[in-house]
C-alpha cells in the first residue's frame, strides 16, 4: 500500500468516527429555522455550545438560544450587479453585438410586428399631440390616421414633412379661392356698372328718339297749319 493510500484511509476514517461523535441537531435546524423565519441552510448555529443547543427541543428554548445569540440567521448573500450593469452600458454603445454574439435570425432578434408596432404608435402619438394642439383639424387627423394604418409614412419625419405640405396646400387653395372670390365680386360689380351704363346711355337714345319725334310731329303739325291758312 503506497503513502497515498494509507493518508486516505486514515482521513476516511477520522470522518467516520467525527461523525460518530457529532451530536444530530436537524430538530434544533428545523425549529430555528421556523421561528427566525428562513430557511434551514440560513440558520448558524454556534459550533461551540452543541450540548446547550441539542438540549433544546421547543421553540421556546430555541428563541432564548436566539436571543442569547448561539443560534443566528446568516446575512443574505449579495449578488453584485456592477459587472452586469457595466457589461449592459457596453452594449447600449454597440460592443459584444458582433456577428459572433448573435443567437438567432435577423426576424427572431427583431421581428418585423415589433417594429410595425413600434413606428405606429410613434405616428399616432404624433397625430394625438398634433391634434391637442390644434395644429391639423380633426378631418385631416382622421385622414392621416388611416394613411398611417395604411403604411404611407415610412417614419415621423415623413409624416411631419406631410403635413408640412398638406397644410401649405390647403393654405394656398384656400388664397386661390379667396381671389377668386374677390374677382368674381370684382367682375360682378364692373358687370352691374356696365350694365347700368348701357342702360342709362339705352334710356337717353330712347329719350333722344321720342324728341325728335316728337320735335317732327310739332314741325309736321306746324306746317299743316301754314298750309291751312294759306
Amino acid at each position: 500500500m503506497c503513502i497515498r493510500d494509507r493518508y486516505q484511509r486514515r482521513v476516511r476514517d477520522q470522518r467516520i468516527d467525527n461523525k460518530d461523535n457529532m451530536v444530530s441537531l436537524k430538530l434544533q435546524k428545523r425549529l430555528a429555522a421556523a421561528v427566525l423565519k428562513c430557511g434551514r441552510h440560513k440558520v448558524w448555529l454556534d459550533p461551540n455550545e452543541v450540548n446547550e443547543i441539542s438540549s433544546a427541543n421547543s421553540r421556546k428554548n430555541i428563541r432564548k438560544l436566539a436571543k442569547d445569540g448561539y443560534i443566528l440567521r446568516k446575512p443574505n448573500k449579495i449578488h453584485s450587479r456592477s459587472r452586469t450593469r457595466r457589461r449592459e452600458a457596453a452594449k447600449r454603445k454597440g460592443r459584444h453585438m458582433g456577428l459572433g454574439k448573435r443567437r438567432g435570425t435577423k426576424n427572431a432578434r427583431n421581428p418585423p410586428k415589433r417594429q410595425w408596432i413600434k413606428r405606429i404608435r410613434t405616428l399616432r402619438r404624433l397625430l394625438k399631440k398634433y391634434r391637442a394642439k390644434k395644429r391639423i383639424a380633426k378631418s385631416m387627423y382622421h385622414e392621416l390616421y388611416l394613411k398611417a394604418k395604411g403604411n404611407a409614412f415610412r417614419n415621423k419625419r415623413v409624416l411631419i414633412e406631410h403635413i408640412h405640405r398638406q397644410k401649405s396646400e390647403l393654405k394656398r387653395e384656400k388664397l386661390l379661392a379667396e381671389q377668386s372670390l374677390a374677382r368674381r365680386e370684382r367682375n360682378k360689380v364692373k358687370r352691374a356698372r356696365m350694365q347700368a351704363k348701357k342702360d342709362q346711355s339705352q334710356s337717353l337714345v330712347v329719350e333722344k328718339k321720342v324728341a325728335d319725334k316728337k320735335s317732327k310731329k310739332a314741325k309736321v303739325a306746324k306746317e299743316t297749319k301754314k298750309e291751312t291758312k294759306k
